[in-house]
């Protein structure tokens, strides 16, 4: 697997982590036409850097397929497919706790409505 990456993709787990120096956050995507799309059955897991430098991804093959780099792969945009999916999880967990949140409102600010990593 690559190293020092900013996602990670885990397709038996169905999770996808975003890390950063000081943690890292897992959401479970529970989206079964999403998982099972035929172009991820021999995908194992995908290490992605989102730096612009393909040389630090790498897509993990659950056979004998050599390892290849993200855009080798042609298996489209990382961010259109992975990292939406991550903020509206995200996004879900930050409402969930705004939610739980015994505070008065105008102690806890405005309930979020939306989430992006970029």
């Amino acid at each position: 697997m690559a190293t020092n990456s900013d996602w990670t993709v885990v397709f038996e787990d169905k999770t996808i982590i975003k890390q950063s120096d000081s943690n890292s956050i897992t959401y479970e995507i529970n989206d079964d036409t999403f998982w099972n799309d035929s172009k991820w059955s021999n995908v194992w897991a995908i290490q992605y850097k989102d730096d612009n430098h393909d040389y630090n991804d790498s897509v993990e093959y659950r056979d004998d397929t050599p390892h290849a780099t993200w855009t080798a792969s042609n298996l489209g945009n990382f961010r259109d497919q992975f990292v939406n999916k991550w903020d509206a999880a995200h996004l879900s967990k930050l409402q969930a706790d705004w939610d739980a949140d015994e505070r008065e409102e105008s102690e806890k600010g405005a309930r979020p409505t939306s989430y992006s990593s970029y």
